[in-house]
């Protein structure tokens, strides 16, 4: 065959480029002893660039289509057309056409796919995005379905998808695989895990009678088998209507199955089991779960299609081969987007407990305290606590006899972190001290720092991120919050008993002293009442679009007073930003336009000394129902021991709740004076030649970049890899619970007392509000009004701003003593986090209903609103 045309057998999965995505694994599939790959053979992407650059009438379409807004769907609709008609109406060169024509069968009958170069890839999956015509007959028709998959490029699906992921349009080729038809009595498709729990040892496989093309499309229901460790554990078999079978003459039809046969299998048992084997087998040699399409003819199998399965949420490596159960660090964090390398390694130095990796993320590996009776009972009690979802998807793995090994009830089984109880005395100077003592090392270390730089500056972060682990895991310091928190629990619990009243402690944290993240909303609002007096500085941040907009400041009436206004409040919170724990997240300091929607939402929905009347008014109300709680208790048999009591509590959660924030904003303040520090070196090695922007720094764990600064040697590569992998952990979700069998467990509530129609969740903050919803999934695109109630994935310190605008908050991710519960609580705004898909179930604009005493949202309007994406 000449240099247009390649044999199946000729080819391997590294000639993406060449012959696409789809035609790649194809040639990898016909190398596979033992599997079965229909003959054919490939037209290379270099006919498709041939084509393309011998026809200057397409250089005018292919540059407009380039430009084009990715929502703009009338745009792409035309441009679209317009690409794939002038495709069509070229003729295909004699000398090409007949290099085609020469590698037919005479006779056959041919199926005719497209084969696009970023099509089935690991990270990008355009599965059925391009064109595949069946029982083409004759050479001229095949030229014919040759030149429409060239076309199919060009779809309006297709254009749009590129638009969307970032893909050049003219950096796309297109190859097209021409294969002998088969006529199959069978056919479907083969997950080699299951594609709705992810777990990668049950294999999944759909079939119907004649060609996968009525399974694919929809038309029938497919009989299903789940196959586990050499067994069918699971099947159903479909009622099958209606087929696809291909005709005399070339194409494909619908036809009706006989009515004895609708109930049938399409398989036997032993076939779907042998047909696992194969996919097993096939996995083995792409090195990943595969979705496979098959065709059985003649009682044999044959494959036409491999490709990864893009929606599986990896699996953290193992360490043995022993199962293992991993807990979603960012759910617990409120950051569950993924992490580049030097984030990563920094939170792992930073914590105590060992982190597995997988997708970005990072997971706890519960398995040792799940394994021993004594810390199972109470590590259960208090993830239950904390994330009703996480704790019900841990009873629903440890249910499965036999997954975990139990070991002998005989040690005294691990710490679990607020599970004993505490003994601080309720004593304000402990936490005075704590911060004290924090906010003095950090002033050590930007003193200290300033002077190092080299491998000196990377042994002296390491070396600090030694105190900073002292700081955090002091033991006085968990015994504030851990005093705080069961407090809290205590006074619900009890108040509940006696009183009746649900969620008391809610109210009673309202408006504590040194919380620094609900401080850092309501400094905020003393911000915004600079800025208010200076209209000339008002209209001018109206149309801020870049980071230096403090620099012309001063040049404006009342200019300077306002810099400085934004300038100190970046000095005492520039440091924080969405996402913080990850320490290559630009901070605020670095982008002070993230500020500028939320100061200029203030100006507008608030009046001069918001700030403090907010804060007096939630100590008002904590206050006044303290008096009222004890009021009541005293009037209950033994109400005078009842109230002291209750007394003593009130003032220990007032005492320590504040703190809870504390440890975490002296952590991010750390890691700002290491990224400063760690970016001042970068700069230093891309002027040397040895990297090639700072921000590579971002894909190298910080032990990699200590050994970079040594040696002056970098493995672009692997920074290029990780980039790459980067961009695939971005689209991926995380599990809150991930098993070693890539299993991801998502939990339920199980609870049977919610209105019908609502969405369950955890409540956090007690009260009922009803509200616009406003579905926000970027901090930047924020633009409240009074009484609207902020849904949205999750909520990390930086969100807090925004709690002083909003009446309610509902988000997907959450626990008791995370950050948004916490804050929302403080601000006394009624709160449900935990509920699942809420970004998707609620749309923007819709009217709802938040109880947060009881933990439910209810859509009171659900004709109102558009979708927020």
């Amino acid at each position: 065959m000449g240099s247009y045309v390649l044999g199946l057998q000729q080819i391997d999965r590294e000639q993406v480029a060449i012959v696409g995505g789809k035609g790649a694994h194809l040639g990898e599939l016909a190398r596979i002893d033992g599997v079965r790959v229909p003959p054919g053979f490939c037209v290379t992407t270099e006919a498709f660039e041939r084509i393309i650059e011998n026809a200057p009438e397409l250089a005018g379409p292919l540059e407009r289509l380039a430009k084009l807004n990715p929502d703009d769907r009338d745009a792409i609709s035309e441009g679209s057309a317009e690409v794939r008609q002038a495709l069509e109406a070229i003729v295909i060169p004699d000398d090409l056409a007949a290099e085609i024509t020469d590698a037919l069968v005479a006779g056959r009958a041919y199926a005719v796919r497209s084969s696009a170069t970023a099509e089935d890839l690991p990270g990008a999956s355009f599965a059925g995005q391009q064109d595949t015509y069946l029982n083409v007959l004759g050479a001229e028709a095949v030229l014919r379905h040759i030149s429409r998959c060239w076309a199919s490029l060009f779809t309006e699906r297709a254009v749009t998808y590129r638009l969307r992921n970032g893909f050049d349009h003219r950096k796309v080729h297109m190859a097209v695989v021409v294969q002998q038809m088969v006529f199959p009595q069978a056919a479907g498709v083969l997950f080699t895990a299951d594609p709705v729990t992810s777990n990668r040892k049950t294999a999944v496989v759909e079939a119907s009678f004649g060609l996968g093309e009525a399974l694919v499309s929809g038309l029938v229901n497919a009989d299903n088998y789940q196959v586990r460790d050499g067994a069918i554990v699971d099947k159903a078999i479909s009622a099958k209507q209606r087929a696809i079978l291909a005709v005399e003459g070339g194409g494909t039809e619908e036809q009706a199955i006989d009515a004895d046969q609708q109930e049938q299998a399409a398989l036997t048992d032993d076939q779907v089991l042998r047909l696992v084997e194969l996919g097993r087998t096939i996995e083995a040699r792409f090195g990943g779960p595969q979705d496979i399409e098959w065709c059985l003819a003649d009682g044999e199998f044959q494959i036409v299609q491999s490709r990864p399965i893009t929606t599986l949420f990896p699996i953290p490596e193992a360490v043995d081969e022993k199962n293992h159960v991993y807990l979603s660090v960012g759910h617990q964090q409120m950051m569950t987007d993924a992490m580049k390398p030097l984030g990563l390694s920094v939170w792992q130095l930073t914590t105590p407990r060992p982190m597995a990796e997988a997708g970005g993320r990072l997971f706890a590996d519960a398995t040792a305290l799940l394994s021993v009776p004594k810390s199972r009972t109470s590590f259960l009690a208090v993830v239950g606590k904390s994330d009703p979802l996480m704790g019900d998807a841990l009873e629903t793995v440890l249910s499965r006899e036999g997954f975990i090994q139990m070991a002998d009830d005989d040690g005294p089984g691990e710490q679990i972190p607020g599970a004993a109880p505490a003994t601080i005395e309720t004593d304000p100077a402990v936490v005075t001290e704590l911060i004290q003592h924090s906010e003095a090392s950090i002033a050590t270390l930007q003193r200290e720092i300033a002077a190092k730089s080299g491998s000196e500056l990377l042994d002296f972060i390491f070396e600090d991120i030694e105190e900073m682990r002292r700081i955090l895991f002091d033991p006085r310091s968990h015994q504030v919050f851990t005093a705080a928190m069961q407090a809290s629990w205590w006074l619900n619990d009890h108040l509940q008993e006696w009183l009746g009243e649900k969620n008391v402690a809610d109210t009673l944290t309202q408006s504590v002293p040194h919380n620094i993240t609900s401080e850092m909303g309501l400094a905020l609002l003393d911000v915004a009442d600079v800025l208010r007096a200076r209209p000339e500085v008002v209209a001018f941040l109206q149309d801020v679009e870049d980071n230096g907009f403090l620099a012309e400041l001063p040049e404006l009436a009342g200019g300077e007073e306002a810099r400085a206004a934004i300038q100190g409040y970046l000095d005492k919170y520039g440091m924080r930003c969405v996402g913080e724990i990850d320490i290559t997240r630009p901070r605020w300091s670095e982008q002070p336009v993230a500020l500028v929607p939320m100061l200029l939402s203030n100006i507008k929905n608030f009046e001069p000394g918001a700030g403090q009347r907010r804060f007096e008014q939630g100590r008002r109300e904590a206050l006044d129902k303290a008096q009222e709680v004890l009021e009541r208790l005293r009037a209950l048999p033994d109400g005078e021991a009842k109230a002291e009591e209750t007394e003593r509590m009130i003032e220990r959660v007032r005492t320590f709740t504040g703190y809870r924030e504390y440890p975490k904003y002296g952590m991010v303040s750390r890691y700002f004076v290491y990224k400063e520090a760690l970016l001042g070196e970068a700069e230093r090695l891309v002027r040397a030649g040895v990297l090639d922007e700072p921000e590579d720094l971002f894909f190298l764990r910080l032990q990699e970049f200590r050994d970079l600064v040594r040696t002056h040697e970098a493995d672009r590569e692997l920074i290029q890899q990780r980039k790459e992998a980067f961009r695939t952990y971005e689209s991926l979700t995380p599990p809150r619970v991930l098993t070693s069998d890539g299993e991801a467990v998502p939990g339920s509530y199980r609870r049977d007392d919610l209105p019908e129609g609502a969405l369950g969740g955890l409540p956090v903050s007690a009260g009922t509000i009803e509200g616009r919803a406003r579905v926000i999934l970027d901090l930047a695109e924020a633009d409240l009004e009074p009484g609207d109630i902020l849904v949205t994935a999750y909520t990390d310190p930086s969100w807090s701003p925004l709690f002083v605008a909003i009446t309610g908050l509902v988000t997907e991710v959450g626990g008791q003593m995370t950050h948004g519960a916490v804050i929302a609580r403080e601000y006394g705004l009624p709160a449900v986090v935990g509920v699942q898909n809420a970004t998707r179930l609620i749309k923007d604009g819709q009217r709802i209903r938040v109880n947060g005493t009881d933990g439910y949202v209810e859509v009171l309007d659900a004709s109102l609103g558009e979708m927020s994406d």
